[in-house]
């Protein structure tokens, strides 16, 4: 029997059940993210579930933060809808990608979104978030 967490659909907005679209990458650790864009859906939905630990795994080294401090958000964001608007490379066989998205929340019962342009690079066989670029 599937556990509701992985028979709902997945927070990402793909319109597919968690355990086969980002639940794979986020509770199987070994199985790495085929492209950039996929990458940066199962990290929103991380945020969704405040796992810190896997955004900070698929996070470059490079640019990685120590803490990104999601347990202070516990119990006071909600995110609502992730919106992916332009991809640029990031497929197999790319070594760097783009995915542009706009993500929709509420914090503290405020609306709110975010609209950036992430970089990916493809390193060891595995995609990782890099850094990003935040449009007002």
């Amino acid at each position: 029997m599937k556990s509701s967490k992985t028979a709902a659909l997945c927070p990402c907005g793909s319109g597919i059940e968690y355990g086969v679209c980002c639940g794979r990458f986020i509770e199987h650790p070994e199985q790495a993210a085929p492209t950039a864009e996929a990458l940066m859906r199962s990290r929103y939905t991380a945020y969704t579930q405040l796992d810190e630990g896997y955004l900070l795994r698929t996070w470059h080294p490079d640019t990685r933060p120590e803490t990104l401090g999601l347990d202070e958000d516990a119990g006071r964001i909600k995110w609502l809808e992730l919106d992916v608007m332009r991809i640029a490379a990031g497929l197999v066989g790319d070594q760097e990608g783009m995915v542009e998205f706009q993500a929709r929340y509420k914090l503290g019962g405020r609306a709110m979104r975010i609209h950036e342009a992430s970089c990916f690079l493809f390193v060891d066989g595995r995609w990782y978030y890099r850094d990003g670029e935040i449009f007002e």
